[in-house]
């Protein structure tokens, strides 16, 4: 009988949760808003910053979408995205009948790469088309370099939107993620830190921006005794039940943070004696990073000629599963015709890295089972 599944990142239960959602039951609170969600949105308030004003979401790729229509992002409009990151990210630029501009990343942080930013913004320029927006993504749970960056967008007048759907709970300099931006994301997808099984937030900087981003996420509805819209609306409101969820979760954040945090040491001390491998891990103190996932390179050249697919492939035959890193928006099929700014350090990283299992319900026995699985293939 085959051994079960070692997921990459499944849903960790904290226990509580059902607390919330029977009484949202006991109390008929079954719709798209109630307690739970006021309660979730003041959890997350309180947890990130108490200056931030959160809107929970159906999901973070809706919270992407209403960040930049708040932007102003309209159709003919460009806006610059990180090119390592899940498709999410730059759809919702789509969504608008705007064009996104793909930034390779750099190699500390596997983020947006400054210097290739500031080029590709004085190219824009020079085009006629200054960018309306740039979307940086702290992928993985790394923060992207924040200082320089921002430093960027600030020299040319260009918000920010945060993505930081990977980054609940990470820091850059003592701040949490999502904080930094114009606007920040969060999502609460089934594999995330925590979950509502599906969700997400737009983290705004004044309750009106919190408040305009509700009114479009509830259809654009006028303030009239009847159903009234001037505006294209949209049905973007997380439910009571979901909300219930991700309170329970609240709970256990931190928790899970330190396991997911645990788990990464587990692979730096297994690959410390492993020729060829490098394990995806914070540059330097100002990085904190919740590792929502632990990413692995694996260097064919010192590895005997075993790559990235070959481990995948061995693992996934011993029911554990594995994944390779984001493919590159640039090298996407959908997106093969949008401008790209760069070199091939996002290429790279997609050709050789791997990522691990890395949930927050993982044990002991599970960590061991994967170590004998490596020690089979490296050893």
């Amino acid at each position: 009988m085959n051994e079960s599944k070692i997921w990459l990142s499944s849903p960790h239960m904290g226990g509580t949760e059902q607390n919330y959602i029977k009484e949202a039951f006991d109390t008929n609170w079954v719709a798209p808003l109630g307690p739970n969600v006021t309660g979730f949105e003041n959890d997350l308030e309180t947890y990130i910053n108490s200056d931030s004003h959160v809107a929970a979401l159906s999901s973070g790729t809706a919270a992407i979408h209403l960040g930049l229509m708040l932007l102003g992002v309209k159709a003919g409009d460009e806006v610059i995205c990180q090119s390592f990151t899940f498709s999410a990210s730059a759809n919702p630029i789509l969504y608008l009948g705007a064009t996104p501009v793909f930034i390779d990343s750099e190699i500390d942080t596997w983020n947006m790469c400054p210097k290739a930013l500031e080029e590709a913004i004085i190219d824009r320029v020079s085009k006629g088309k200054k960018p309306k927006a740039i979307i940086g993504v702290h992928l993985y749970g790394m923060p992207f370099q924040v200082d320089a960056i921002q430093a960027v967008a600030e020299k040319y007048g260009i918000p920010v939107l945060e993505d930081s759907a990977e980054a609940l709970g990470s820091m850059y300099k003592g701040r949490k993620c999502g904080t930094f931006g114009d606007y920040g994301v969060l999502s609460f997808n089934g594999n995330k830190i925590i979950t509502t099984s599906g969700g997400g937030a737009l983290v705004t900087r004044t309750k009106a921006l919190k408040d305009r981003a509700i009114f479009f996420a509830t259809q654009s509805r006028d303030q009239a005794p009847h159903y009234q819209h001037s505006e294209i609306g949209y049905n973007y409101r997380l439910s009571n039940i979901s909300a219930g969820i991700g309170r329970g979760q609240m709970e256990v954040l931190d928790k899970h943070i330190a396991l997911r945090r645990k788990m990464h040491d587990f692979y730096v001390d297994y690959f410390a004696s492993v020729e060829g491998v490098t394990v995806f891990s914070e540059p330097n103190s100002d990085f904190y990073s919740n590792h929502w996932l632990t990413a692995i390179v694996i260097d064919p050249e010192k590895t005997n000629g075993k790559t990235r697919e070959d481990l995948r492939l061995a693992l996934e035959l011993k029911n554990i599963e594995c994944r390779p890193l984001w493919k590159p928006m640039h090298l996407q099929p959908i997106f093969e015709k949008s401008p790209y700014y760069g070199g091939k350090v996002s290429e790279k990283l997609f050709d050789n890295g791997l990522c691990l299992p890395s949930g927050s319900n993982l044990n002991d026995a599970d960590r061991q089972r994967i170590a004998k699985e490596f020690d089979a293939f490296f050893k």
